[in-house]
């Protein structure tokens, strides 16, 4: 039987897997990542200013922002979701 102390001390990753974990910071930036998404968004829908000819730009434009912006929302409900449990 192991005690709770033990298993305060081991790593939350793995030195073997993340090399990077023994020598400094290892984690993620979720704000940031949120941040990055939108803006990425944003300029995809800035692309709809220019000099077009035909309609048929726009609809691919609009179409991949609103993926983007859908796939957003969707992360972020999920992440929610898991963040709850």
């Amino acid at each position: 039987m192991s005690s709770s102390s033990e298993l305060d001390r081991r790593p939350a990753v793995d030195p073997v897997e993340e090399p990077s974990a023994e020598w400094g910071w290892h984690g993620t930036f979720p704000k940031g990542i949120l941040i990055a998404g939108w803006l990425s968004t944003l300029a995809v829908f800035s692309l709809l200013i220019g000099n077009h000819h035909g309609r048929v730009e726009n609809i691919w434009v609009i179409g991949t922002g609103v993926s983007l912006a859908a796939a957003r929302v969707w992360f972020q409900v999920r992440e929610q979701k898991t963040s709850r449990r």
